[in-house]
C-alpha cells in the first residue's frame, strides 16, 4: 500500500500556502460552475424528491444550506440534496483521464461541512483542492475497465468527498488512511440505469457526497476503516477493475495539480457527446451545410462512448436524450446548439431532430480510442445528400483545459443556468458571481449563496 501511504501523507501535509495561485483561481472557477449547475435544477425532477426526503428525515433547520431551496439543514442532508441537484442538468465539470465529475461530489460535501463547522473561504478552497487531487488520482488508478460497469463519480466520488471533508477536519496521515477505508467500502453506482431512463444518476452523486461526509465525521470520532482499501487483495481495484495502476495514486503529488486539468461542459449533455458535437458543428460551418443536406453521420469514437451512449436508442426523457449521440447531434445540426433550452423544448418533440437522430451512428476508432481517456478526440464523417463525403476533427472540445472557458464565458454560462430555472435574476446572479470571485476572503460561508 505504498502509493496509498504516499497519497495520505500528501493530503495530511498539504497547506493553503502550498497551493499555486493558478490552482486557487481555477478552484473558484469550478466552484462557481458547480453552483450554477446546482441552481439550474431547481424544481426539476427528481430533485424535489431528495428535498422532501431531507425534510422528512433531517432536522428542520441547520447551518448547512440546500442550494435549490436555501433551507438550512444538517451537513449530511445538505450534501445529499446538493450532490443530486448539481449533477442533473449535465453541466457540471469533468476530469478527462479519471472520467470523474469532481465538483458535484467534492463541493457538495465540502461546502456543507464547512458551513456546519464554521470554516472560511480559504478552508473551503484547501479542502476542495485536496478532494480533487485525491479523487482524480483514485479515478485514474481504477482504470478504464472500472468505468464500463461502474459510474466513477459515484464510486470514486465517495472517496473524493470524504477527503475534502477530512481536510476540513485537519486529519493526519493515519486518519486519512482510515477515512479512505470507510469511504471506499461504501462506494457504489452502476450504469444499468441508463437503459430505463431511471433517476439513479442523481442518487449516485447524492450518496457519494453524503456518504463521504459521513465517513469523515465518523473517522474524526474514532471509527476505523480498511487500511488498504484501494490496493488490497479484497479492495476496490480487486473487485471493480481489471486494469488498475497503483502508481497513479501518487503521480507527481505536489508538482502536478490535477485540478487544473478539469474541463468545463459547454453543451448540456453527456461529455462523451461533446467531441463529436464540436466536430460536426465545425464541419457544417466550414462547408456551409444545412441539416437537410446531410444524409448520414458517422461518429468515430472511443469505446467508453459506445459503452455509455450505446444504451440509448430512442430517448424517452430529456435526461436520456443527453445520453443519445443522435439526439445531441440532431440539436447541433438543426438548431446549432445543445444547451438546456434546446433539450427542454426540442430534444423529444422536434421532428427534424428526431429524423436527424436516425442518421447518426457510432463506430470505434483506434486513434480516438488509444488517446482516451487522457484526450477526448472528436471525429465525424458526413455523407451529403448529393453524394459527397466530408470529414472533420477536433482535438480539444470546448471547455477542455486547452480550449477552456474564460471567466466572462463562465459568467455567461452561469447566468444562463440561473435563468433556465429562474433561481436568480440577472442582478442576483451578478452579485453571486462577485461573492465567489472573493471566496478566498470569505469568513462566513453560511450566507455565501
Amino acid at each position: 500500500m505504498s502509493h496509498t501511504q504516499a497519497l495520505a501523507g500528501f493530503l495530511a501535509e498539504l497547506t493553503y500556502e502550498q497551493i499555486p495561485g493558478v490552482v486557487l483561481d481555477r478552484t473558484e472557477d469550478l466552484f462557481l460552475d458547480w453552483i450554477g449547475s446546482a441552481l439550474a435544477s431547481q424544481g426539476a425532477r427528481p430533485i424535489p424528491l431528495f428535498e422532501r426526503y431531507a425534510e422528512r428525515m433531517g432536522p428542520q433547520q441547520g447551518k448547512a444550506k440546500i442550494l435549490v431551496s436555501g433551507r438550512g439543514t444538517s451537513a449530511y442532508f445538505a450534501a445529499l440534496v446538493n450532490g443530486a441537484s448539481s449533477h442533473l442538468v449535465e453541466q457540471d465539470d469533468l476530469h478527462n483521464s479519471s472520467v470523474l465529475h469532481p465538483a458535484t461530489v467534492v463541493f457538495s460535501a465540502v461546502l456543507a461541512a464547512a458551513q456546519d463547522l464554521g470554516k472560511t473561504g480559504q478552508d473551503l478552497l484547501l479542502a476542495s483542492v485536496a478532494g480533487y487531487e485525491a479523487g482524480i488520482r483514485i479515478g485514474e488508478f481504477m482504470g478504464r475497465s472500472h468505468y464500463r460497469i461502474f459510474h466513477t463519480t459515484a464510486t470514486v466520488g465517495t472517496l473524493a468527498a470524504a477527503v475534502g471533508v477530512g481536510k476540513l477536519l485537519n486529519f493526519d496521515k493515519e486518519q486519512f488512511i482510515n477515512l479512505l477505508g470507510t469511504a471506499g467500502t461504501q462506494a457504489a453506482g452502476l450504469w444499468e440505469f441508463l437503459r430505463d431512463a431511471a433517476d439513479s444518476k442523481q442518487l449516485h452523486t447524492a450518496k457519494a457526497a453524503a456518504d463521504g461526509l459521513l465517513a469523515a465525521y465518523l473517522t474524526e470520532d474514532g471509527l476505523t476503516g480498511a487500511r488498504n482499501i484501494l490496493e488490497g487483495d479484497q479492495g476496490m481495484a480487486a473487485g471493480m477493475s481489471s486494469d488498475s495502476d497503483p502508481a497513479k495514486l501518487s503521480d507527481r503529488l505536489g508538482s502536478r495539480w490535477a485540478l487544473v486539468e478539469t474541463s468545463f461542459k459547454f453543451h448540456a449533455s453527456c461529455r462523451h457527446t461533446h467531441p463529436a458535437a464540436d466536430a460536426l458543428l465545425h464541419l457544417m460551418q466550414r462547408d456551409g451545410l444545412r441539416h437537410e443536406q446531410i444524409a448520414k453521420v458517422v461518429t468515430r469514437v472511443h469505446q467508453g462512448a459506445i459503452d455509455v451512449l450505446g444504451r440509448v436508442d430512442v430517448p424517452q426523457t430529456v435526461h436520456q436524450a443527453k445520453f443519445s449521440m443522435g439526439a445531441v447531434l440532431g440539436l447541433i445540426a438543426v438548431h446549432g446548439s445543445a444547451q438546456l433550452i434546446e433539450f427542454r423544448d426540442l430534444a423529444l418533440s422536434d421532428a427534424d431532430v428526431a429524423a436527424f437522430r436516425e442518421k447518426v451512428t457510432m463506430e470505434l476508432d483506434p486513434e480516438v480510442d488509444s488517446a482516451y481517456p487522457a484526450r477526448w478526440l472528436g471525429r465525424v464523417i458526413v455523407t451529403t445528400t448529393d453524394g459527397r463525403t466530408l470529414s472533420a476533427g477536433i482535438d480539444e472540445p470546448k471547455g477542455d483545459p486547452g480550449n477552456t472557458l474564460s471567466r466572462p464565458e463562465l459568467e455567461d454560462k452561469v447566468q444562463r443556468l440561473l435563468a433556465f430555472s429562474g433561481a436568480r435574476t440577472v442582478e442576483q446572479g451578478t452579485a453571486l458571481i462577485q461573492r465567489v470571485w472573493q471566496l478566498r476572503d470569505a469568513q462566513d460561508l453560511v450566507t455565501l449563496i
